[in-house]
């Protein structure tokens, strides 16, 4: 079994900051790309930014520019830096992990809880 803990969300006025951190953990050979996701109250869940092992980023067009996305593989972490935060970036921020548990090649995606980010104007 793979588990995914994020933890750094919070309150935070527009304009301000915060770090997300995503640890993986069990059975982990190898991981692959990497991701944070946010979903806001009656909306879908949107792909914020990813991360490959190699350490290639890519980011959606709403936080390009204010967010960053890091890699610590040998501690199998994911982070994300939130600067200059707006209140339209309130959600619940999950992590993802495409991980290879047997040695096969065969990657499967793990999901994190989630941890909430809330934005105040």
């Amino acid at each position: 079994q793979v588990q995914l803990v994020e933890s750094g969300g919070g309150l935070v006025q527009a304009g301000g900051s915060l770090r997300l951190s995503c640890v993986a953990s069990g059975n982990i050979i190898s991981i692959q790309t990497m991701a944070w996701s946010r979903q806001a109250p009656g909306k879908p869940r949107e792909l914020v930014a990813t991360i490959t092992s190699g350490g290639n980023t890519r980011y959606t067009d709403s936080v390009k520019g204010r967010f960053t996305i890091s890699r610590d593989n040998a501690k199998n972490t994911i982070y994300l830096q939130m600067d200059i935060l707006k209140p339209e970036d309130t959600a619940v921020y999950s992590c993802d992990a495409e991980v290879d548990s047997n040695g096969d090649n065969n990657y499967l995606k793990y999901w994190g809880q989630g941890t909430q980010v809330t934005v105040s104007s």
